[in-house]
């Protein structure tokens, strides 16, 4: 090659990063290799050397010493008059050096009061939003995060990406473009969300991960493109708050925890309040975890450990015969509400065996006005009493219903799916019994009771309220799948096919938009041949066109039966009726080909995409969706059954419709309440408002030492445990490299 075109070669543009020198390279080695009276020698040697020379990669001198852990080395190259510490102090912050780190810092302190509070620019190693105690919370490092907090570092908790506040975020749009401003969000998350942080942060390490994982599965929703980081930022501190709970040992330390009211609604009755907030901020893995659930399954018992092991046949009996108890009962917490017997009836377990009785009963009757002979029947309403009962079981489920949305808050009833289905039964029923109200009303004015069905008009409110009832029926008995959550066999198919109709709604959108495009192209394609009868001049055969896209109604039905494959293939036929050919035997047969070409590809259109396409993505995502299920059956049939528990256990001792009659237990908090609104005392206060309804407000903010030692004790022993794990991956680290060495060490013998 000659000598112009490697001047060529070397002369081509290239990405611009620093070279060392050979007196560059001599000065690395030298502080690599530590000895501080050899780099002083060399200092002396080049008096204008530059210190803070860089190499391709950004890394200088002090770098290297700080990764050494060499103390004399950075001490002696900070002394150095011209040095530039740059983000030196972050990499010995990630490396957990404290004392390097202290002089790194004051050596900043030395150079301008409080830079070592900002943040660092131009390193290749950490972002310019990088702060000291942002980097040692990332890293976990507890010691080091207690280091700079004593010298008042503080980290700001970023805003949602939802916020749009004047004092930050709008700020912040103005200053930053939007990408940067999502990274130093989520940088911000990332250090404030771990458990070292955490637990030197708040006192309540518990609800501090509950609240963040919320924030950030919101965060996600609402910003898709970093969705993945969210989540996962939110599933590790969701881990944090079970592993939290996995160092209890007794059950005071478990009742000490979920105990505890703070963060949630001051309304609730519930005596583990705790277990309420993460049932509502749908914390699955803490609520499944054993000692949660044992504790929980405890309360459920109540001591009466018999029905645990009773055979399911027992326990049907069991409620079939509690039918028959009921009367008793009411007798009995009326006039023994503290007596033996009493107290066992109140028990959550008997509070599902009573409410399930009595829900049999509710059912029966149902079934018994739903089956009545309707050949004979007159207009109007019912002429039964079990529709008396109806209405009397309506009212005591209504009462109910509004008892425990005044216990839990509207915040937390409004979205719990089983309150909408009880809430839309309730109503439909409701419904039902205004239109017989109306009905009776009718005969009562313009009379016709005994018109004949026939002759009945097609909104008559007779006929309107049988069909409402037919639906309210349908619902009452689909209710049993809520008892079905509590069995380990049917509980996770319930809950499959909860959500799949999620997966059934989602893609009835895109149906929709699919059906009415088609539609909308083919509602008057073939009005102008509805009712054309074609007949055959040999055979005489009659052939009418079919109603299939004369009208938009029609249209939709076709299509939609379609998707069923139920619609005849004749649909997108076009029959023209016979036209008068020259003499009058004879007829002419007209064909609007193109006409039917387009209706046969749309039809075919709507068949593929709908029925091949979506219908098949639909299977596909509801086999997904059992998959996952059936993944995470413990996990997620754990957390369902634990909210029918709580229902069950707040309901009151009595079920529908005895729940109507006042108890000296459902009105002791009234009274209670009553008497704090109309004279408050120094510490408690009645209040109401929209979120948490009545609720009486404790003023005192006492501490709780019992869950303060807890939470300390259950801090210790999760980072003990997790440095014991670090060593156990340490020590199975060296030991495969021992092995490894030994079989190179014996090949080589061997080989030797």
């Amino acid at each position: 090659m000659t000598e112009e075109a490697k001047e060529d070669i070397v002369r081509v543009p290239s990405v611009v990063i620093p070279y060392l020198q050979e007196s560059e390279k001599q000065f690395f080695e030298i502080v690599g290799y530590g000895n501080v009276p050899d780099v002083k020698e060399f200092l002396e040697k080049y008096p204008d050397f530059n210190i803070n020379i860089v190499d391709f990669q950004g890394v200088t001198a002090l770098h290297i010493a700080v990764h050494d852990r060499n103390m004399p080395m950075v001490e002696y190259l900070l002394s150095q008059p011209d040095i530039d510490p740059g983000d030196t102090h972050l990499h010995a912050i990630r490396d957990n050096e404290i004392k390097i780190t202290m002089v790194i810092l004051n050596k900043l302190n030395e150079l301008s009061p409080g830079l070592e509070y900002a943040s660092v620019s131009q390193s290749s190693d950490f972002p310019d939003y990088s702060t000291p105690l942002a980097i040692a919370a990332q890293c976990g490092h507890f010691e080091m995060i207690s280091f700079l907090r004593r010298r008042d570092h503080i980290l700001l908790r970023p805003h949602p990406p939802s916020c749009n506040c004047e004092n930050v975020c709008k700020r912040d749009r103005d200053k930053y473009d939007l990408l940067t401003i999502e990274r130093m969000r989520l940088f911000a998350y990332q250090a404030i969300t771990n458990p070292a942080y955490i637990c030197q942060t708040v006192d309540d390490p518990i609800l501090e991960a509950f609240n963040l994982s919320y924030e950030l599965i919101m965060a996600a929703s609402f910003d898709k493109e970093f969705y993945h980081d969210y989540i996962g930022l939110a599933k590790t501190v969701t881990q944090f708050a079970t592993d939290l709970i996995n160092c209890t040992r007794t059950v005071d330390e478990m009742e000490a925890v979920l105990k505890q009211s703070t963060g949630f609604a001051h309304s609730s009755k519930f005596l583990y309040p705790r277990l309420l907030f993460a049932l509502h901020n749908k914390q699955r893995t803490f609520v499944a975890h054993p000692n949660v659930q044992q504790l929980i399954s405890s309360k459920w018992l109540d001591g009466w450990y018999e029905w645990k092991i009773m055979r399911l046949w027992k326990k049907l009996l069991t409620i079939v015969l509690r039918i028959f108890w009921l009367p008793v009962m009411l007798v009995v917490v009326l006039i023994a509400p503290n007596s033996k017997l009493s107290k066992f009836w109140q028990s959550p377990v008997n509070k599902f065996i009573s409410s399930t009785a009595s829900y049999l009963v509710f059912l029966l009757v149902v079934f018994l006005i739903s089956n009545e002979d309707k050949s004979e029947q007159l207009r109007g309403p019912p002429n039964s009493a079990y529709v008396w009962i109806l209405i009397i079981y309506i009212t005591s489920y209504t009462w109910g219903l509004i008892r425990l949305c005044i216990i839990h808050g509207p915040k937390r009833f409004f979205v719990g799916p089983w309150y909408w289905f009880e809430m839309i039964m309730i109503f439909l029923f409701i419904l039902t019994f205004l239109y017989w109200i109306t009905a009776a009303v009718d005969v009562r004015i313009n009379g016709q009771l005994e018109l004949e069905r026939k002759y009945w008009n097609k909104y008559d409110p007779t006929l309107i309220a049988e069909g409402i009832f037919c639906l309210a029926t349908i619902m009452a008995f689909l209710k049993l799948l809520y008892i079905c959550q509590l069995d380990y066999y049917l509980g996770p198919l319930q809950l499959s096919l909860g959500k799949m109709i999620k997966d059934v709604v989602k893609f009835i959108f895109l149906f929709s938009i699919i059906i009415f495009a088609f539609t909308a192209g083919t509602c008057k394609l073939y009005q102008y041949y509805d009712e054309m009868v074609q007949i055959d001049d040999e055979s005489r055969i009659k052939t009418q066109q079919v109603s299939s896209f004369v009208s938009f109604s029609a249209a939709l039905k076709t299509l939609f039966w379609a998707l069923f494959c139920m619609s005849p293939i004749e649909s997108a036929d076009v029959i023209i009726e016979n036209l008068p050919g020259e003499s009058e035997n004879e007829t002419i047969i007209n064909h609007h080909t193109f006409t039917e070409i387009i209706g046969y590809i749309s039809f075919a259109g709507f068949t593929f995409i709908g029925v091949i396409v979506i219908l098949n993505m639909l299977i596909a995502c509801m086999s997904n969706t059992l998959t996952h299920v059936t993944e995470n059956v413990i996990v997620e049939w754990t957390f369902a059954r634990t909210e029918t528990y709580v229902d069950y256990m707040l309901t009151t001792t009595l079920p529908p419709p005895f729940n109507i009659i006042p108890t000296y237990v459902g009105i002791q908090p009234v009274i209670e309440y009553m008497k704090i609104f109309l004279k408050p005392t120094a510490t408690k206060r009645a209040r109401w408002d929209t979120t948490h309804c009545c609720f009486i407000e404790n003023l005192e903010t006492e501490k709780d030492i019992q869950f303060s030692l807890t939470m300390s004790q259950l801090v210790q022993r999760y980072f003990r445990k997790k440095d014991k794990e670090i060593d156990e991956n340490e020590v199975d680290r060296l030991t495969k490299e021992i092995i490894e060495l030994r079989n190179l060490l014996r090949d080589a013998l061997t080989t030797a």
